[in-house]
């Protein structure tokens, strides 16, 4: 469950702060078009910058056994590591 989880976590970081750099900006020129290019800016170049330094981040010696034992079931179950069928 927590896999599934961190995708919108991901977002949920990157559009908060997205929305206080775009509140930031709208508060101080007062011009909504300016504030909205930064809020968009701002959310791209944060969400990438989470997804890179999660990229980053070596798997723990748990996390590794459970990819492992996940590789493991889907060879049982007759698909592959990328869930497809082995083709027969």
């Amino acid at each position: 469950m927590r896999d599934r989880t961190r995708p919108v976590e991901f977002l949920g970081i990157a559009l908060i702060v997205a929305l206080f750099i775009g509140l930031v900006v709208l508060g101080s020129t007062r011009q909504p078009t300016l504030a909205l290019i930064f809020f968009g800016v701002t959310f791209i170049v944060t969400l990438v910058t989470i997804a890179m330094l999660a990229l980053a981040v070596k798997p723990g010696v748990a996390e590794k056994k459970d990819i492992s034992d996940q590789n493991d079931e889907q060879k049982l179950d007759g698909h592959g590591p990328d869930g497809r069928s082995s083709g027969h």
